[in-house]
């Protein structure tokens, strides 16, 4: 397949274009320059490179963030999305869109996994943006034609995640602490989360792209929910030193959902996929990431 990835660049971005390199598809990227604001630059892009399907992964993604900066989501998330899909249906032959969403968009489960009916409750702004470019997404399919695949990530994680994510920012500050006896400074450790590697993820886009229904929304998940305060004791049991934790209250959002854990049955039986990699892997490489990182400072 020819491929077009918005938000290339990325954490994500790096995985999925190494994914399907690997699966010797051709990959175009949004140019780094290139805002996704900018709607024309975007279309131009989009119509020269011809693509028989489009990754949308550019957004603004902390969900923590968001509260700081409501409206720069927005215009990203929502706006951006509305450019890409526009851009999408202008093309001489519109491709299939595979456009990322977030299992945010769920707000606060109950403990049961979630699957793709359980109602939309956002409790953020990023959510809520979320929520606005999946619309957008289903309006282009029913009113336009357009072939587009949500996607639903709950938490992905792997090397080369930013810190401000919580798995990899632990990992730092574990890394860190192996280095110069520092502490390791926690948020809330009661929240748990479904973590699935990043490798795992850009797999599921790519079958989607394969055999994904056009307007159908899938959600990306282990079905497993593990409490931050156990990613945060794994990697404790990693160290190579005894580490020393200690609560900061700056760390804790505004509003935080308590768990998310997913199903992913609907997934599964259109692709075939199911996750390969455990955490325990993941979290030693995200952990040897940060030791190289640190170890060339």
């Amino acid at each position: 397949m020819h491929a077009f990835i918005t938000g290339g660049s990325g954490f994500v971005g790096h995985w999925l274009r190494s994914h399907l390199e690997d699966c010797g598809d051709t990959v175009e990227v949004l140019p780094e320059h290139l805002d996704i604001g900018d709607a024309p630059g975007v279309r131009t892009a989009l119509v020269a490179a011809a693509p028989e399907v489009v990754y949308h992964l550019a957004a603004l993604a902390h969900v923590g963030q968001s509260w700081e900066a409501p409206e720069p989501t927005v215009q990203v998330n929502v706006l951006g999305t509305l450019n890409l899909l526009e851009a999408a249906r202008s093309a001489d032959r519109p491709p299939r869109v595979v456009l990322v969403s977030s299992a945010e968009v769920y707000g606060s489960g109950n403990g049961n996994a979630l699957d793709e009916s359980a109602p939309l409750l956002p409790v953020s702004p990023y959510a809520a943006s979320k929520v606005g470019a999946e619309f957008l997404g289903v309006q282009a399919y029913l009113g336009r034609g357009l072939e587009v695949v949500r996607a639903r990530p709950f938490n992905h994680v792997g090397p080369g995640q930013a810190e401000s994510f919580v798995v990899s920012a632990l990992a730092r500050r574990v890394a860190e602490a192996e280095r110069s006896g520092t502490e390791v400074r926690v948020g809330n450790l009661a929240a748990a989360r479904d973590f699935t590697d990043v490798r795992d993820v850009v797999r599921a886009y790519r079958l989607l792209a394969e055999r994904g229904s056009a307007g159908e929304v899938y959600n990306v998940s282990s079905g497993v929910a593990v409490p931050i305060a156990e990613v945060l004791a794994r990697l404790v049991a990693l160290a190579k030193t005894e580490v020393v934790t200690v609560e900061d209250p700056s760390l804790f959002r505004p509003v935080d959902v308590p768990m998310l854990r997913g199903d992913a049955s609907r997934l599964r039986a259109a692709t075939g996929w199911a996750p390969e990699i455990p955490l325990d892997e993941t979290l030693a490489d995200v952990l040897e990431h940060w030791r190289s990182r640190i170890a060339a400072t």
